[in-house]
């Protein structure tokens, strides 16, 4: 491995943490099988980024975020998505069974940013129940994100839905 890369694996579903007794924990919320990649747009670069489910990624932290993207000036602001990729399991293994895309926009000089919280959140939730969203997408970007998701474990992306794969080639 390069001396500088990332080296972290996806989340692949655990047992249920509540062993079905109907106590503590039911009706939570199990993000064991979501893992947030960030995937910046000019460099065509992708990476998994835990600390993007808290919003506390590099990435994202030391920048406000401005209420109405209208006020982030062009000059100095960089595209990002940050996806949401869910890994369920067949009997044959696991695969990608839910990936969602949500755009973030960042001015590290300014210190300034844009993102939709609400969206965020909604497509968390739409990539856990299962959905493809990446059409709002650059196709360049899907073509990055594809391939990412198939050198990171060609079984899984083998297993993986048509669409998906149609999706992002």
């Amino acid at each position: 491995m390069e001396p500088g890369k990332r080296k972290l694996e996806f989340n692949i579903i655990k047992n249920d943490p509540t062993d079905g007794h109907g106590g503590f924990g039911i009706g939570s919320l199990n993000l064991e099988n979501v893992t947030p990649l960030m995937l910046d747009v000019e460099e065509g670069d992708v990476w998994i980024e835990l600390q993007a489910m808290h919003a506390r990624s590099k990435t994202e932290r030391g920048v406000k975020y401005l209420k109405d993207r209208s006020e982030l000036t062009e000059e100095g602001t960089k595209q990002y998505w940050v996806i949401w990729v869910a890994v369920d399991r067949k009997p044959e293994g696991p695969y990608y069974a839910g990936v969602t895309a949500c755009e973030l926009l960042i001015n590290r000089p300014a210190r300034r940013g844009f993102k939709s919280m609400p969206e965020h959140v909604n497509h968390l939730d739409k990539a856990m129940k299962g959905h493809i969203i990446v059409n709002n997408m650059d196709k360049d970007s899907r073509k990055v994100l594809g391939a990412f998701l198939k050198q990171h474990d060609e079984g899984i992306w083998e297993r993986s839905s048509e669409h998906l794969k149609e999706e992002l080639s």
